[in-house]
């Protein structure tokens, strides 16, 4: 079933009206017909509600509301990656890949070691970019949200914005002592939020690992191997998935 976002304005008691670049994908690209069942999600309180389609407008598509799935797909727990900025194209697959696995938010992060420096005009054409990236695989994966994706911040800004979280996870390739990383995840109530700060290829400066614990992150290891820039976000993410979505 064919999932799409529109705003909570956009849906009534009985209709919902789709409009927009849909419109043009529903009517020419899917050639969707009168009676065809799709979802809709408002980006804001992940329910799914249930429609058909009614008729077809000049610059919108009207569809009855069938009903409404209050159990939505998200996570018990919001979680924001933030993200060291990577090279190349990398940035699309963790964005896209991150959304499916379940993130609220994700925040590209300068940091010292990151080889791509991006200029205000450069950065806000990537913002755009990735956002769009968020919400063609929010739509793929059907979640009841469209993640945010923010603009780049230092990481000085990140991490404190980081360590805020009542779980603020620090992913380090010399952390050792999986036990406690076992012990702090499976602690996790549902209701509180998770951050995630992942290093670029680089990895983090020695210097960036102090000042995020003295801030408050709490550093994790993700097993003896060295994992990949993009490889160890959707590790952690994929942890914190499978502990809790049932939660």
């Amino acid at each position: 079933m064919y999932q799409f976002f529109v705003e909570p304005s956009q849906i009534t008691e009985k209709r919902v009206t789709i409009t927009g670049s849909d419109v043009n994908h529903i009517k020419n690209v899917l050639r969707m017909k009168v009676g065809e069942e799709l979802s809709v999600s408002n980006g804001i309180d992940g329910k799914e509600y249930r429609c058909a389609v009614a008729s077809f407008e000049e610059e919108a598509v009207i569809c009855e509301l069938r009903f409404i799935k209050e159990d939505g797909v998200e996570l018990p727990c919001p979680i924001t990656l933030y993200q060291g900025l990577p090279k190349a194209d990398k940035m699309e697959l963790i964005i896209q890949k991150a959304v499916e696995l379940g993130a609220v938010k994700i925040v590209p992060v300068a940091m010292k070691r990151c080889v791509v420096k991006l200029d205000n005009k450069k950065a806000k054409a990537k913002q755009q970019r990735w956002q769009a990236i968020a919400e063609a695989a929010a739509k793929q994966s059907k979640r009841g949200l469209i993640p945010q994706v923010t603009s780049v911040m230092s990481f000085q800004d990140a991490a404190r914005e980081a360590a805020k979280a009542d779980v603020p996870l620090l992913p380090y390739e010399m952390a050792e002592d999986i036990s406690y990383t076992r012990e702090l995840i499976g602690a996790i109530q549902s209701g509180q939020s998770i951050s995630v700060m992942i290093g670029p290829e680089g990895g983090f400066d020695e210097g960036e690992i102090e000042a995020a614990m003295e801030m408050g992150m709490k550093k994790v290891t993700l097993g003896k191997r060295i994992l990949r820039t993009e490889t160890a976000g959707m590790t952690m993410l994929s942890i914190l998935m499978y502990e809790l979505e049932d939660r």
